[in-house]
């Protein structure tokens, strides 16, 4: 039993410590890893990805891009990232991008085929880098790791017990943990990067109400299937549009005092 009771006592500690930080909107965070652990994976990651995909050596769609990024990461606080932010295009039919630490951005030119704008496309940058800003790749790794030592002591406790059909117990709790935690924690960063790189864009003198043009078209580009919102990661395109429209008055405050406005069109 001193075992069980050590992972019990370990477990509650590390609950109450998951109180200690808040995301850039005050929302209570639970981060175990330091933010050089985190630029370091960010920095192993990305130097695996250029190996292994194909990198664009297309001019003019990594200058349009680059200065995209550029105006964006320059809203970026120092204390996520004071160096300068490594940008690559990959080229591939993928309707992606994303951000990583240690400041590091990829886009695909599928994305930039998508995007009809400067502003579409800085709406998906800003909401990236986003991410990285509110460290949501921190908060999932410490999630993981707090949910597998949780179900390592349910599952000692269930075998100490010695409780009838603990292996079946042990499955419906992993699809408890992945429906009602796991995928609204998903939801949650996904609205919290919207928000954030909304600011971001225009910030930097996008204009944040194509932001809400991009998720159409993202929309139509998915041809309408998408799982329900319960089981998805991602909010759905409407919920996802309806919340930037509710958070526009501000943005567009931002925007219209930003003396500077971006000028990145091919």
């Amino acid at each position: 039993m001193r075992r069980n009771q050590y992972l019990c006592l370990t477990f509650i500690i590390i609950i109450c410590l998951s109180s200690c930080a808040k995301s850039p909107l005050g929302r209570n965070q639970f981060k175990l890893y330091s933010s050089s652990q985190l630029a370091g994976m960010g920095e192993q990651a990305f130097a695996g990805m250029k190996a292994q995909q194909k990198v664009s050596s297309q001019p003019t769609s990594n200058q349009y891009v680059k200065c995209i990024a550029n105006a964006i990461t320059q809203h970026v606080p120092k204390s996520v990232f004071a160096g300068k932010w490594e940008l690559v295009v990959f080229d591939s039919p993928q309707i992606n991008a994303f951000a990583l630490p240690g400041g590091k951005i990829g886009v695909y030119t599928g994305l930039i085929e998508l995007a009809e704008n400067q502003h579409q496309l800085a709406a998906v940058i800003g909401h990236e880098v986003g991410h990285v800003i509110a460290e949501h790749g921190n908060e999932r790794m410490s999630s993981s790791a707090l949910i597998g030592m949780g179900m390592e002591v349910t599952n000692q406790l269930l075998e100490a017990n010695e409780i009838a059909s603990s292996g079946m117990i042990m499955a419906g709790l992993g699809l408890g943990v992945q429906v009602g935690v796991q995928l609204p924690f998903g939801r949650t960063h996904e609205s919290e990067a919207d928000l954030i790189g909304l600011d971001l864009m225009a910030k930097a003198g996008f204009d944040p109400q194509q932001s809400i043009n991009l998720w159409q078209n993202m929309a139509k580009a998915s041809g309408g299937e998408r799982q329900p919102e319960l089981l998805s990661t991602h909010p759905l395109p409407a919920t996802r549009i309806q919340n930037l429209a509710n958070n526009m008055p501000k943005a567009l405050n931002s925007y219209r005092s930003t003396k500077n406005k971006a000028n990145c069109n091919i």
